[in-house]
């Protein structure tokens, strides 16, 4: 592994990147192309044969080899059903996951296509029928070693990080720490409203930009959020607009979805409150990566006065919206 006193991926140089394909047998010409990814560094690499492939360097230290490795299984389990999810290649010795210099790293078989239009009710209800498929999948075995998608995880350790590491305008901190905590107790309302509901293996970041449309309708790509958890989290991301918008939106998507996989009325409780834990997540997500050159660069607002006052703003919205009745489907 990588030095963590150093940024994550000072040593991932071009040459490194075409070496690390050299070794599974893959020589590139030379051409890379960066792909827009923060956690990871992703590139798509030009072959000499004229192919082209996807390379996925994995950030050190954030998953095990067996926690990858599972995310694999999963989405491989999907590609040999014929559900549209992009899996690793494997190569001669058997493997997925590859190792080079201080890096793991994985090879993907280009897919071209474009975001989904979501406010098409079709195209909904096609995404719902094959994550319905994704979750049919999911139910089958859960993962032993990727974590669940929890209030701690992504509510309380983000919070407490946020507010122990100076991230916070001072003049902030009250209000964050006060508006913060009420949000995470309207969460754990919610999750008890809804009670003990299914969990599943989920793609865990299904929005659309880890879909790509084409001609044959849409492909999944990076599973790398891949998690146990409601199956409501791999839905939600797809709604937007105001509540008589979402609920025409969710119809849809449950019109696909429950062909192939029974929905729990209880998940819709959690909407509101998985949304409520993503944000907080997220703003987490950037602080912990600070170290890394490329989120101070690609986030230059994140540590400044207004960018808080608008998390404060945001948080007492979503307890509004967790104290109203969950949205309700035909």
């Amino acid at each position: 592994m990588s030095d963590i006193a150093r940024p994550p991926y000072a040593s991932l140089t071009p040459d490194l990147i075409l070496d690390a394909l050299d070794s599974v047998g893959l020589r590139g010409d030379g051409r890379l192309l960066a792909l827009n990814s923060y956690e990871n560094r992703v590139y798509q690499a030009y072959l000499e044969d004229g192919s082209t492939i996807v390379a996925k360097f994995y950030r050190p230290l954030r998953w095990s080899d067996e926690q990858i490795l599972e995310e694999h299984t999963f989405v491989t389990e999907l590609d040999d059903r014929e559900i549209p999810a992009v899996a690793p290649m494997r190569f001669a010795d058997g493997g997925t996951l590859q190792h080079f210099a201080d890096f793991r790293f994985a090879v993907y078989p280009r897919c071209g296509g474009r975001m989904p239009e979501l406010d098409d009710p079709a195209i909904l209800e096609w995404m719902g029928r094959f994550i319905g498929r994704i979750h049919a999948v999911g139910a089958l075995r859960p993962f032993e070693e990727r974590p669940a998608l929890d209030i701690a995880t992504f509510g309380d350790e983000p919070r407490a990080f946020l507010l122990t590491h100076n991230f916070l305008p001072a003049d902030l901190v009250a209000a964050y720490d006060s508006v913060s905590a009420m949000a995470l107790a309207g969460v754990r309302q919610l999750f008890e409203r809804a009670g003990d509901v299914p969990k599943l293996r989920l793609h865990g970041d299904c929005h659309a930009s880890n879909v790509l449309w084409n001609s044959d309708g849409p492909h999944f790509v990076d599973f790398d959020d891949a998690r146990m958890g409601p199956a409501v989290q791999d839905l939600w991301m797809l709604l937007s607009g105001g509540r008589e918008a979402m609920m025409q939106q969710l119809s849809a998507v449950l019109s696909g979805y429950e062909n192939f996989c029974e929905f729990d009325a209880r998940e819709l409780h959690l909407i509101e409150a998985l949304r409520t834990l993503r944000l907080i997540h997220y703003a987490g997500w950037i602080a912990r990566r600070w170290d890394d050159p490329a989120f101070p660069a690609a986030f230059p607002w994140f540590n400044t006065q207004r960018y808080w006052q608008d998390r404060v703003l945001e948080l007492r919205e979503q307890i509004a919206l967790m104290d109203e009745l969950p949205l309700a489907v035909a």
